[in-house]
């Protein structure tokens, strides 16, 4: 018996090395994942760092259409991210890469391992305005019309590249 579809977003995120290079790497390395299919990408923008310091990080979201579960999706994101040099010092450290499971169909999911819809994505204007990008009438599952909180975030400084 196949597994149902899932339509599921990913934030991308990087603020060491090439991050530009790298996003889009990521992009393209997350339109090869197996069984899977690339529905739409955003623009890529450029923010300040949030709760940390560091360079400017390039962001970036998709939207994916996955026959893998959630689980199985969060180990192939989390292998890619170890691919590209992935490295965990401390919470918020800069990273060569960060891959985040924001939406996995309308499911509301809470496990040791993984929490979705991603428990800050409507805090950060860095994953809500590509979000509405890709989807401009996505609703949050339990939350609500993603747009609805694009006011909370008016103050963060993001910017198309």
């Amino acid at each position: 018996m196949s597994r149902a579809r899932q339509a599921c977003c990913i934030g991308i995120g990087a603020n060491l090395g090439n991050a530009q290079d790298q996003v889009e790497q990521a992009i393209a390395r997350l339109a090869r994942l197996p069984d899977s299919a690339l529905l739409a990408r955003s623009s890529l923008f450029c923010s300040a760092p949030l709760d940390a310091g560091g360079d400017d990080y390039i962001n970036a979201v998709v939207k994916l259409e996955t026959g893998l579960s959630a689980q199985a999706l969060l180990a192939e994101l989390q292998a890619i991210e170890q691919e590209f040099g992935r490295e965990r010092p401390y919470r918020n450290a800069p990273r060569t890469l960060d891959l985040d499971l924001l939406l996995y169909g309308r499911e509301q999911i809470e496990s040791e391992t993984l929490s979705v819809p991603h428990p800050r994505m409507t805090q950060r204007a860095f994953v809500l305005i590509p979000l509405l990008q890709v989807d401009p009438f996505i609703d949050i599952p339990g939350q609500g019309p993603a747009h609805s909180f694009v006011p909370g975030v008016a103050a963060q400084t993001i910017r198309k590249i």
